[in-house]
């Protein structure tokens, strides 16, 4: 976090999001932070569900520094691509930043959802979101976290998280991976 004149500065103040309809068409570049404050503004995100060959996904725990669901466990990475960047481009950037996981790694990425919602976190913010599915498949499970982004990383096997969430409960689930799982028909 940085100063500014008027007191801290967010990070996120010094970066942009791409405002969309509820159609996912794009309508304005938007500032990050002020996309996720007050009422929020609709805009563009994604969620990349990552599994291994034997069908357990990696769940992330985000890191206690975030401004919104800091310490929540995310069913691996989201964030927002740039304008003029795919959904795609966006997760294999976040994948590789956040969890050093590289293309090589894997060779099914697809996208395979896209919803809209809007939650509120505590007194902090919003997220109010168009937000993609993406999923892959690890052929190699090698992992590089990023500590400033990922406080803990565990494998589960999806079939019985998906089945039975209230087994998982003490995890506190972030709400994005929470819909994407719901909705997920496998």
């Amino acid at each position: 976090m940085s100063t500014h004149d008027d007191g801290p500065v967010h990070e996120n103040a010094g970066q942009d999001v791409i405002a969309v309809d509820a159609d996912d068409n794009e309508l304005e570049v938007v500032n990050r932070l002020e996309a996720h404050t007050g009422e929020g503004i609709r805009h563009r995100a994604f969620t990349s569900l990552v599994f291994d060959e034997d069908d357990n996904i990696l769940l992330a725990q985000r890191a206690p520094d975030k401004r919104l669901w800091g310490t929540y466990w995310d069913g691996t990475v989201a964030s927002h691509p740039v304008e003029g960047q795919s959904q795609e481009e966006a997760t294999r950037e976040r994948l590789e930043e956040e969890l050093g996981i590289t293309p090589d790694q894997y060779d099914d990425l697809r996208l395979t959802d896209r919803f809209e919602y809007k939650r509120y976190f505590e007194n902090a913010g919003v997220e109010h979101e168009v937000c993609a599915v993406l999923k892959l498949t690890l052929s190699d499970r090698s992992l590089e976290p990023n500590e400033e982004e990922v406080a803990g990383l565990m494998w589960v096997p999806y079939e019985r998280l998906h089945t039975h969430p209230e087994w998982y409960r003490q995890l506190r689930l972030c709400p994005w991976f929470e819909i994407a799982m719901r909705r997920d028909t496998r």
